[in-house]
């Protein structure tokens, strides 16, 4: 990377930047870090492309008419953001999924474009809105705290990573643009009306992914993943990956949804019969993708919300269900272990674990560096393949190599906080709360046996919309609290004037309350 100096200089002012916005309590501090989030940003996106590529955005002139196009586009996107900020969390979450094939020159990558154009609007419309006065609602300490430490630490591992090019990569596409979404959300006014269209956003994008995986698997072709492509050339089974390069990737996606339609259906908040047809369409597309990650947190999903919602009978029969479930999974791997086949049954995923745990023994304190562990893997194994092969399918693994001990109790306080905010939505809002805990239970299931959880916009989008969620409910409630208190209070004043008051009893604005107790009084 031929600005390496550059691209740390950048990841700490963007790790500060982000720790700024996502802690700020008022309007200046919410300006403050998103413009050195911003600063950071470009910084390191000047660090991380070669010049010769970057002026391929205005040469030719096709090209610099597409990149006006795209200002123009998300300059309107942004109008309309302001005038209707209560789309914001729907268009995020409609975007999220979309990964487009981009090349800039010689640098070629599979992003979240539709979502960063988003996000874009979405963050330009905040500053226009905080500009203008829109005091906005701050980030709940509980998580603002864990979450502005684990980025400022990630941001500063730069410092010392092994791989500085992924490190850069880990931080300008995911890490600094997911912290600001989440004030984008919290931020953005709360209705009645948004848990029912998220979910239903949520459950028609996974249907969309279950459509054009069936139609794959009934075409045995239209991949877009070459690589999965080319093994369902030697394999008995045919792979679909749906609108995805990986079909761990697409199973994610169903299983969240999945998981949403079953609070809805335990709830009552969808028809059964209506419920059960589209969980079975969800299942027929994710069953063919052949994603042993996806179905493990389809099983913990299913096992926890009908444990929550369930009646002590079935609790039990979970109980013992699941218990023998995860017995017989480790006889199996006990049973297989004495071969090299236990490696084949996981895909890998025990030999990837052994040279994480490596690399995090070898450096337990601050560990590698963001993006570090696939080159630190490598090096231990001692081996010529790419490091891509070594890259950890376990997160916690992933952060203890990469952050070491002090990165991980970071991640364990924020996974606590997350946990807790859910919690405390679930006894506000019983199915937003559900139903945003069945999804981050999914997501953090997910990730112990695949890469990507912190690079998955829904993991931050969930804990977004947890905290907005609260926030708002808890300011609607003290509003309505200090609206009767002042009646009260107004009523009480009123009566203490007694016969001094000029204007008749009869006339006056007493409320329920106190014409009760004046009625009590004896004639």
């Amino acid at each position: 990377m031929p600005h390496g100096d550059l691209a740390q200089l950048a990841a700490v002012v963007g790790a500060v930047g982000a720790a700024i916005l996502l802690l700020s309590r008022t309007r200046v501090e919410l300006l403050a870090g998103l413009a050195i989030a911003a600063v950071g940003e470009g910084i390191l996106a000047a660090a991380l492309i070669p010049g010769h590529d970057l002026k391929l955005l205005i040469r030719p002139a096709t090209h610099l008419a597409a990149l006006v196009v795209g200002v123009l586009v998300i300059a309107g996107a942004t109008w309309a953001l302001v005038r209707w900020p209560t789309a914001v969390p729907l268009a995020l979450l409609a975007a999220a999924p979309f990964r487009i094939s981009t090349s800039i020159g010689t640098q070629k990558a599979y992003l979240l474009d539709p979502l960063y154009v988003v996000l874009a609007a979405a963050l330009l419309a905040l500053a226009v809105r905080a500009a203008r006065g829109d005091s906005g609602r701050a980030l709940p300490r509980l998580l603002a705290v864990p979450a502005a430490g684990f980025v400022l630490f990630a941001g500063l591992s730069l410092l010392w990573t092994k791989d500085l090019r992924q490190g850069s990569i880990e931080l300008l596409f995911f890490l600094f643009p997911f912290s600001a979404l989440v004030m984008a959300v919290v931020w953005s006014p709360f209705r009645a009306w948004h848990p029912r269209a998220l979910a239903a956003t949520l459950v028609g994008l996974a249907a969309l992914f279950s459509a054009v995986a069936l139609f794959q698997r009934l075409t045995h072709g239209h991949l877009l993943a070459s690589d999965v492509e080319r093994t369902n050339a030697y394999t008995t089974y045919f792979r679909v990956t749906s609108l995805f390069k990986d079909p761990s990737i697409f199973g994610r996606h169903v299983v969240i949804a999945i998981g949403v339609l079953l609070v809805a259906i335990w709830l009552g908040h969808i028809r059964f019969w209506l419920g059960a047809a589209l969980v079975a369409f969800l299942w027929a597309g994710l069953l063919f993708a052949y994603s042993q990650s996806s179905f493990v947190a389809l099983f913990a999903v299913s096992v926890a919300v009908s444990f929550v919602l369930g009646g002590p009978k079935l609790r039990r029969v979970l109980v013992v269900g699941a218990a023998a479930c995860v017995l017989g999974g480790a006889a199996f791997v006990a049973a297989t272990a004495v071969s090299d086949s236990a490696r084949k049954a996981t895909s890998g995923r025990t030999r990837l674990a052994r040279v994480t745990w490596v690399v995090f023994e070898n450096h337990p304190f601050v560990g590698v560096g963001i993006g570090g562990q696939p080159e630190a893997s490598k090096e231990e194994a001692k081996t010529q393949l790419s490091a891509k092969r070594y890259r950890s399918h376990t997160t916690p693994l992933t952060v203890a190599a990469e952050l070491g001990l002090v990165g991980l109790l970071i991640y364990a306080a924020l996974m606590a906080a997350a946990t807790r905010l859910l919690h405390l939505l679930t006894k506000r809002h019983r199915a937003l709360g559900l139903g945003a805990a069945a999804v981050f239970l999914t997501l953090f299931v997910h990730s112990l046996f695949y890469a990507g959880f912190f690079e998955d916009p829904i993991v931050w989008g969930v804990i977004a919309v947890a905290a907005w969620a609260l926030v708002a409910m808890a300011a609607g409630a003290a509003g309505t609290l200090a609206l009767a208190g002042c009646v009260d209070g107004s009523s009480s004043a009123s009566q203490s004037s007694g016969s001094s008051s000029p204007v008749p009893a009869s006339a006056s604005t007493s409320t329920p309350a106190s014409a009760h107790r004046g009625s009590s009084t004896p004639s």
